[in-house]
């Protein structure tokens, strides 16, 4: 039996320990559970289309509305985990999201469709909201961040396999019984952190305050009046639409001619987020030497490059482009958040999950708003859009974030 520790005292698994290594296998197994059901309709977003008579703009809503609904529910679910316990939050997301999941694909109409997608991605936004909660508190203080890695590699895997299942499932009997098996895949994920989580022992309650000084609006006041941080989530709501929303209509535009790509064949393109794994590691170590700013900068000049490649019509340069792209918009993501936890001064928790919250409200907005400029005038007007949001994020980069000055 374990020992009793006092509220506020635990230490935290050391590596290589049992609850350790049941800390990390549970946190994959809900990032796996999270994001295949969060990105496993844009995989199918063209065979969604065509059988509920909708356009890419319409259609891309699927994936929008649960981005959306993840979005409005960040804040709640972290003051919900003050006091119900992170572990118990996170049951409770992660077990009614695959409800939802498993209803989905029986939806009989679109608008259905796009009230359960919201609503699952509001269920789904207690995991990315607790998690490094739930992490910070039950592992030993030094190996978080390798902890706090293997969290990161479940959400990627998930939203890879998301959408890499889907897709040929779809292909073969169509976009409900694709996304019907990424969600079962999920519920065997989410079975596996239920009964894998131990009992969080370094939970303390929290009396939630909400107004004051020291209480949650206040310190979102606090957070929001930093002209940096501000331009921080304005970085994460254009990057993340525009990333969202390539990756929305690039199906769309293989599908066309001179083209012609299967959606299995698309699904594939989503190994493109590999060199994101790469880049993400590559941004930190770049901006430990030239400075965070220089990083941002550079991976916008590398999105507009590989944007640039998209609108060749050589399936190759287009995969080229793709890969360019997606490495660029991942070192911008990656030194974007990390400089928002270091440059809050207060309330921390509040600063990461405003930029969480932008974060996803672009992807929900933006990704659906770049579809009317393809639906109106095609491809090149998407990448356009794309285009101009990039450059805006850099010149707001350029104007207003600066690098702190070295210490002594």
């Amino acid at each position: 039996m374990a020992e009793a520790v006092p509220p506020g005292a635990w230490p935290g698994y050391d590596r290589g320990s049992p609850g350790y290594r049941r800390v990390l296998l549970a946190l994959l197994c809900a990032g796996v559970a999270t994001f295949a059901q969060l990105y496993s309709v844009q995989g199918v977003l063209p065979l969604l289309a065509a059988e509920l008579g909708v356009d890419a703009a319409q259609a891309s809503l699927g994936v929008s509305a649960a981005t959306l609904g993840l979005a409005a529910a960040v804040l709640p679910w972290s003051v919900v985990s003050d006091r119900w316990g992170r572990l118990r939050t996170m049951v409770v997301a992660v077990v009614a999201a695959t409800a939802l999941g498993l209803v989905m694909p029986l939806a009989p109409g679109f608008e259905a469709l796009v009230v359960l997608r919201f609503a699952e991605g509001a269920a789904l936004g207690g995991i990315p909201a607790v998690a490094m909660a739930y992490l910070a508190e039950e592992v030993a203080g030094r190996h978080t961040a390798v902890a706090a890695g293997t969290y990161v590699a479940g959400t990627t895997l998930g939203g890879l396999a998301g959408r890499i299942v889907a897709a040929p499932v779809g292909d073969a009997l169509g976009w409900r019984a694709g996304t019907l098996t990424v969600s079962v895949l999920a519920a065997a994920a989410a079975v596996a952190f239920v009964l894998l989580a131990p009992r969080q022992r370094g939970f303390v309650r929290r009396s939630v305050r909400l107004t004051g000084a020291d209480g949650l609006a206040g310190r979102l006041r606090a957070n929001l009046a930093d002209p940096g941080l501000v331009v921080l989530y304005v970085l994460a709501f254009l990057l993340m639409g525009g990333f969202v929303a390539i990756y929305n209509y690039l199906g769309f535009h293989l599908g066309e001619e001179p083209f012609g790509v299967s959606q299995t064949l698309v699904s594939l393109l989503f190994l493109a987020y590999l060199s994101g794994t790469w880049s993400s590691g590559a941004a930190g170590r770049v901006a430990a030497a030239r400075g965070r700013r220089t990083v941002l900068l550079g991976s916008g000049a590398l999105m507009l490059a590989g944007l640039a490649g998209t609108l060749a019509p050589w399936l190759p340069v287009v995969v080229a482009g793709l890969l360019v792209f997606t490495a660029g918009f991942f070192a911008a993501h990656a030194v974007a958040s990390g400089w928002v936890a270091v440059r809050a001064s207060t309330g921390r928790a509040q600063a990461s999950s405003l930029y969480t919250l932008f974060y996803y409200a672009g992807s929900s907005v933006l990704g659906w708003a770049v579809g009317l400029a393809y639906t109106g005038a095609g491809w090149a007007a998407a990448v356009g859009a794309v285009a101009g949001l990039v450059v805006v994020a850099a010149v707001l980069v350029a104007l207003v974030l600066r690098d702190p000055a070295p210490g002594p």
